[in-house]
């Protein structure tokens, strides 16, 4: 029985409709939303339920160790940066890691770009001061802009439609990039040589980066190129939280195969840490939906409420379907992850487990810049790691907030980026990414650690 087989009588994609709703943006004009979200439904899905059905196969083989998910992207994509360049750039940088991660942890690596969808935002508040002059928070593109002005920050329901034409525009992109060649093995490692030779720290990869090339050598010289498909092209699926559900209920359909609901903005959904309420209205939505989706375990999660949101998401239990993102910040980490770890093996429920070390190490400059700590961000993995270590349990994968361009947002690492550094080129309107160097260098020390930790006991 498929796991909302048994609850699907009592839930429609409108139901959540009738639950307590939080981080959702109060429009004006009713008829306009309406009229907006009946224009959506009647568009093409932006993916196939088959292919998040490939992907939640893909997720169960993490839930065992026979897999390891990379997932990365802008905290929020902006319509501003709706170019090739921005998606290639980001897209290729997430190859480069994919490569190294391949290596080291031995198994496959499931790429998930936060691309296109990637446009809402939830916040800490639902208005922000300025001078005196107090307006709503902005909330994400999909939703309102980043300019502080009342016409700006007025939530507008045409600009779901702008985010469906531009999600799908990056998304006929990346598989144009995923099939077309762009992906080819050789070419990627190409990039990674070129990254080991201008990095600081080149005397520390460069022995990494040459057994993957003796590897890739080997594959030459035994004809392995000519299967072609293997070399170049990949795999590439998609992701967002599911935060906007007008946006997200007039995408979700029928699939004709299964006879199944799926929502079909993304692959892969989420829940955040603020709208994981068991009785809410995020919950409610995604509990219908057959995608994958995660739910972000934070320093707050009760094993009272992670046990009662398995059973609501996924009753039968079936692999693939869960992944729990924890997001506790390096202090954390060992301190709250291992019981909420231990409770959900002590229910015997196949989860996938990922960490999220960017949104538990969030700090502001005493000029009120937000930033992260690359230190931080790789403490926290290294943390998650050990807790998994110590349960005998392989981690499934991270979860990165990351770009491809050249920005400064994120302090430290092998550039040793400064607070003085920060303004060269601030670029989020929301929360620091870690720049192209930046997502490579932590995917070597990955690799590192992972190669280091396989030639340990158990």
């Amino acid at each position: 029985m498929h796991p909302s087989s048994q609850t699907q009588k009592s839930w429609s994609p409108s139901s959540w409709r009738s639950r307590p709703i939080v981080q959702a943006p109060a429009y004006e004009d009713e008829a306009a939303l309406a009229a907006v979200e009946e224009r959506l439904h009647r568009y093409p899905p932006l993916v196939f339920a088959g292919e998040a059905r490939r992907l939640k196969a893909r997720l169960a083989a993490a839930s065992r160790g026979e897999a390891f998910v990379l997932q990365g992207g802008a905290c929020a994509e902006s319509f501003d940066e709706f170019t090739a360049d921005i998606v290639r750039d980001t897209f290729r940088v997430l190859l480069q890691m994919a490569v190294v991660l391949t290596f080291a942890a031995k198994v496959p690596v499931v790429k998930i770009g936060r691309m296109a969808g990637q446009y809402a935002k939830p916040r800490s508040s639902n208005t922000e001061t300025i001078d005196g002059v107090t307006l709503p928070c902005y909330r994400g593109d999909i939703i309102n802009g980043p300019e502080f002005t009342a016409d700006a920050r007025r939530a507008d329901p045409q600009r779901m439609e702008t985010g469906y034409f531009q999600s799908a525009g990056v998304m006929n992109l990346l598989r144009a990039f995923a099939h077309g060649g762009y992906a080819n093995l050789h070419e990627v490692h190409r990039w990674n040589l070129g990254f080991v030779e201008r990095s600081p720290l080149a005397a520390r990869y460069r022995d990494l980066a040459h057994r993957i090339d003796e590897t890739l050598s080997f594959m030459r010289a035994c004809g392995l190129d000519s299967a072609a498909a293997q070399i170049d092209e990949t795999e590439f699926y998609t992701s967002h939280e599911a935060l906007l559900l007008p946006y997200e209920q007039a995408l979700t359909r029928v699939d004709s195969t299964s006879d199944e609901y799926y929502d079909c903005s993304a692959h892969f959904l989420w829940i955040g840490d603020r709208t994981r309420q068991p009785d809410g209205a995020h919950v409610e939505f995604l509990r219908g939906v057959n995608n994958p989706i995660g739910i972000k375990v934070g320093p707050t999660t009760t094993v009272e409420d992670l046990e009662k949101l398995l059973e609501i998401l996924n009753p039968n239990d079936e692999p693939g379907r869960i992944t729990l993102i924890s997001r506790m910040g390096k202090d954390k980490v060992r301190i709250h992850l291992p019981p909420l770890l231990d409770a959900v093996r002590k229910t015997g429920r196949t989860v996938t487990w990922m960490c999220d070390p960017m949104h538990g190490n969030t700090t502001t400059t005493s000029n009120k810049i937000k930033t992260r700590s690359f230190e931080n961000v790789l403490g926290e993995v290294l943390g998650f790691f050990d807790v998994f270590a110590d349960a005998g349990l392989r981690p499934g994968g991270v979860h990165l907030e990351m770009t491809g361009q050249d920005v400064t947002e994120c302090i430290g690492g092998a550039q040793c980026l400064t607070e003085a550094d920060l303004g060269d080129r601030y670029e989020t309107f929301c929360d620091p990414r870690l720049n192209a160097e930046q997502s490579l260098e932590m995917a070597f020390l990955l690799a590192q650690e992972l190669t280091s930790r396989a030639g340990k006991p158990e």
